[in-house]
């Protein structure tokens, strides 16, 4: 599976952006998607995931909850998924991944996924 992120950019504080990551190789509808973030200085960490099925989906539990703000969704038939954000804060800049992988257990956790795509940059102003 190769993974296509884009979408990101710059925005102001309360604005909003829809990143799109689009899949190709093998079948996308077979695995579970998400997004990680890396901020500068920070750890990467877990945003969202959305299951193979679209039928669960679970967000990172930060607070300013990301649940709260974000929607991860994601469309079979285009080989799809998105980060709808909305009310962006300064403390969201961060390079945002795609990630995908088979059955994942611990979603919020790294290794479970294999692949990985190449990031898009979110910046946030104040």
């Amino acid at each position: 599976v190769q993974l296509q992120a884009s979408g990101g950019g710059l925005v102001q504080a309360g604005g909003s952006l829809r990143l799109s990551c689009a899949a190709s190789g093998r079948t996308f509808n077979s695995y579970d998607m998400g997004w990680f973030r890396q901020g500068p200085g920070k750890e990467r960490e877990f945003v969202a995931v959305t299951s193979w099925s679209g039928g669960s989906i679970y967000y990172a539990n930060y607070v300013d909850s990301v649940k709260a703000r974000f929607t991860i969704s994601r469309d079979n038939s285009k080989n799809t998924v998105y980060l709808r954000m909305n009310d962006l804060k300064p403390e969201d800049t961060a390079v945002y991944y795609c990630v995908a992988g088979r059955s994942v257990h611990t979603y919020s956790d790294s290794v479970e996924y294999e692949y990985w795509g190449q990031g898009t940059l979110v910046t946030v102003s104040s």
